[in-house]
């Protein structure tokens, strides 16, 4: 009898724990835990905001700007400074974290010239501080967009943008692994988990191939964005889905569920002091059906016993 209260008391004490805390927006997107501030950064795209929330306080403030922010990711080296992807431009930007307080400094890089109405969607710094940042297309309304034109870049400090994929039709995931020289990515519409070589020393990707497939796993909806823990295991928002998804990209067996009370799940990123809180960003988009509070919100996930790596500012010249 002790020995199963022993294995009942273990398994509740290691079932996630999932917390509502920032207030929903439309479209919530592109988290980054800045570890010197201790704080969350996100994106809202269609309510056109960058976004902080500090765990310490609770305080979640969040600045305007013109056009749709897809990403926000510190600048190494300038305190208050962030690359945010805006509409098909990657731009600088300074925001002290107060409200409606951000100044564009400069444009950085714009891409897909041939495709105007084309926006970036998902972003991350590489662990040399290069920016991968992807595009997709025109959106005519909150789940209908054009497809294949989208493309994956990879820009270097000096503004320098390189195309090192095509015909993309959502550009999600993006998250590396030092020891199995991998960078793993995602196209939405795969419905699938691309795992490419990746030489840290020039930052080139290659040898594309499939890791995961969703249909192979009884899972609906889609991929979008993702994290790695320090075990290599990938940690994978299913958008349409209610849950976030453990995935060992080695083996591609599908380790772990994690149910998140919004349907519209979109990203994720490791924080906290230790590194071991989830935080998962969501959307409340009404395609027909009324996303309802918490809907939208970002949610911290504790209990895990996985921990992150820290998130990589991007460095520019």
């Amino acid at each position: 009898m002790k020995t199963l209260c022993m294995k009942i008391w273990r398994r509740c004490k290691m079932a996630p724990v999932v917390e509502a805390v920032t207030e929903p927006v439309w479209l919530g997107e592109g988290p980054h835990w800045d570890h010197n501030e201790q704080a969350l950064y996100f994106v809202s795209i269609f309510d056109h905001t960058i976004n902080k929330y500090v765990p310490d306080t609770g305080k979640h403030t969040r600045a305007k700007l013109g056009g749709m922010p897809t990403f926000i990711i510190p600048v190494e080296g300038k305190p208050h400074h962030f690359v945010v992807g805006l509409n098909r431009e990657v731009v600088e930007v300074k925001w002290d974290g107060g409200e409606n307080s951000a100044k564009l400094v400069r444009t950085v890089a714009e891409v897909d010239q041939d495709n105007p109405k084309n926006r970036f969607n998902d972003a991350k710094a590489d662990p040399r501080g290069r920016l991968f940042a992807g595009t997709m297309g025109y959106e005519y309304e909150p789940g209908k967009f054009h497809l294949k034109k989208g493309s994956l870049y990879r820009i270097d400090a000096d503004g320098s943008a390189t195309k090192v994929a095509t015909d993309i039709d959502i550009s999600n995931g993006l998250c590396w692994d030092l020891n199995e020289k991998a960078f793993y990515y995602a196209d939405s519409f795969e419905y699938a988990i691309r795992r490419y070589d990746y030489d840290v020393e020039t930052g080139d990707i290659s040898n594309p191939r499939i890791v995961f497939v969703y249909k192979d796993h009884g899972l609906d909806g889609i991929v979008d964005g993702m994290t790695i823990d320090t075990d290599g295991n990938l940690w994978v928002a299913n958008f349409d889905g209610y849950q976030m998804l453990k995935i060992d990209p080695r083996s591609g067996k599908l380790l772990q569920r994690v149910e998140i009370p919004a349907l519209q799940v979109t990203s994720a990123t490791f924080g906290g002091r230790d590194l071991d809180i989830l935080y998962v960003t969501s959307a409340s988009m009404n395609r027909g059906e009324e996303q309802l509070p918490p809907r939208g919100s970002t949610f911290k996930v504790t209990g895990l016993g996985v921990k992150g790596h820290p998130n990589v500012n991007v460095r520019l010249n």
